[in-house]
């Protein structure tokens, strides 16, 4: 009888309550569960590659090992601008140069996200020379304005470092280079390279290296080298990404076909602003990359995708056992 009493009065999630006027469907369901052509389904998002693909086939060591061979196969073809020089040409490295990569995706890839996994350049210096290249680089993920790249936290909070290696060529070259690898890659469509020299002072760790700017120098004529960039590689990957798919799917916000394909539409949405959002840079709380998404390769306006949020706000905390959390706005 105790155990008869206990069935009868603990009602499962899933258990629905039944339509006033047919009682072989559902008319609505506990929460946790969708109404979905007149039964209850659990709340469980469908895959969201069909929309924007994540991952690459290739294994941690595969990737890490390809990285540190430099293989082609990794390099992403990235559009090469700088009002401040050129590649292969020796220029005078004390004032702050200026470069991009580009991928201008938003003009000739539509249908792809990429990925960044490192980057490495080649930089040939002067006999004698005592400059070295100090490397600053922003990454703007998906397009817009400068105002909208994060800077790499380089050599912080176990972030990765420049590496340099010694090439076997006449002059003196190195190859910099700093990977990501699968533990920091990101979301890119332009980076921002500032490229600035510094001299150590001899005898001193690399912590006591002093920046080198023209107004600091006491003697202009005195020669401290030259510089030149060979060649830039970015590595990574591309991804698949279907922006008409997403907008079908923003669409069912306001004009759901029934209630079910609404909750579904949100729980992808609310899978893709995540994992979109995981790939933002360490710090105290995670960049807002899923708004830069929709501005930028959705084209939304800001209003609507304030509106976006919070209905995916609304619905996160209508779920069990719901957690969301603040990000740092970057696209506005």
């Amino acid at each position: 009888f105790t155990l008869a009493f206990v069935r009868m009065t603990t009602v499962p999630a899933r258990y629905p309550h039944h339509a006033p006027d047919n009682h072989t469907r559902c008319g609505s369901c506990n929460i946790g569960y969708m109404l979905s052509q007149g039964t209850c389904r659990p709340m469980v998002a469908d895959s969201t590659e069909n929309y924007l693909g994540f991952e690459t086939d290739l294994q941690d060591l595969e990737l890490r090992y390809l990285l540190q061979r430099a293989d082609r196969r990794l390099e992403v073809h990235a559009i090469f601008i700088s009002n401040d020089m050129r590649l292969n040409s020796w220029f005078d490295p004390s004032w702050r140069k200026r470069m991009l990569l580009t991928l201008k995706s938003n003009k000739y890839k539509s249908n792809l996200v990429h990925m960044l996994l490192g980057i490495s350049l080649q930089i040939c210096l002067t006999k004698n020379s005592t400059l070295e290249p100090a490397l600053t680089l922003f990454i703007n993920p998906f397009g817009g304005s400068h105002s909208e790249s994060w800077l790499i936290p380089v050599n912080e909070n176990s972030f990765p470092d420049w590496r340099s290696a010694k090439l076997d060529l006449p002059l003196e070259c190195f190859n910099w280079t700093l990977t990501l690898g699968n533990k920091w890659k990101t979301f890119f469509e332009t980076i921002h390279i500032y490229l600035r020299s510094r001299i150590k002072t001899p005898g001193t760790g690399a912590n006591d290296s002093v920046y080198l700017e023209p107004l600091e120098m006491a003697d202009p004529t005195r020669n401290l080298g030259y510089m030149k960039i060979n060649s830039i590689q970015v590595f990574g990957y591309s991804m698949h990404f279907d922006p008409e798919a997403i907008r079908d799917l923003i669409l069912q916000l306001d004009y759901p076909y029934t209630q079910g394909s609404q909750d579904s539409a949100l729980l992808q949405l609310l899978e893709i602003r995540d994992r979109v959002n995981r790939l933002s840079p360490p710090g105290q709380q995670p960049l807002d990359l899923f708004s830069c998404l929709l501005r930028h390769r959705l084209k939304l306006t800001a209003n609507e995708v304030v509106r976006i949020h919070a209905s995916l706000q609304s619905f996160n905390a209508r779920l069990p056992s719901s957690l969301d959390y603040e990000t740092t706005k970057l696209c506005s």
